[in-house]
């Protein structure tokens, strides 16, 4: 799937300019992507209504991975990683990476073709 802007073209209307960015890159090395396909249910209560969920925000289907890219405060992200841990327990087969905030803009630091706001 391309990137594109939501308000030209009606790709994604992405969360953080750094899943954009990302996408991006993924376009320019030929890499085939997807945003968001996937809500892992993750805890339930008795009566089964949903209490929590993981959607990741990339699929990379040729390499069959799920990414998601964090760039938030470090206290957020201890509840982030929280829930990956929780969906490697409950769907074990689910491949999963998280890219920290470090590792996120030094990746698109050293890869992307244009600065990305922090």
């Amino acid at each position: 799937m391309p990137t594109s802007d939501p308000a030209v073209g009606g790709g994604p209307a992405f969360a953080h300019s750094s899943e954009r960015a990302f996408s991006e890159l993924l376009d320019f090395y030929g890499v085939s992507w997807e945003y968001e396909p996937t809500t892992f249910v993750l805890e339930r209560d008795p009566s089964g209504r949903v209490l929590e969920a993981f959607t990741p925000d990339f699929y990379l289907p040729s390499y069959d991975i799920y990414v998601e890219l964090t760039t938030l405060q470090q206290k957020l992200v201890t509840r982030k990683n929280r829930k990956v841990r929780k969906l490697r327990t409950r769907y074990p087969h689910v491949r999963v990476k998280v890219l920290h905030r470090r590792a996120t803009l030094g990746l698109l630091a050293k890869y992307a073709q244009e600065p990305v706001a922090a």
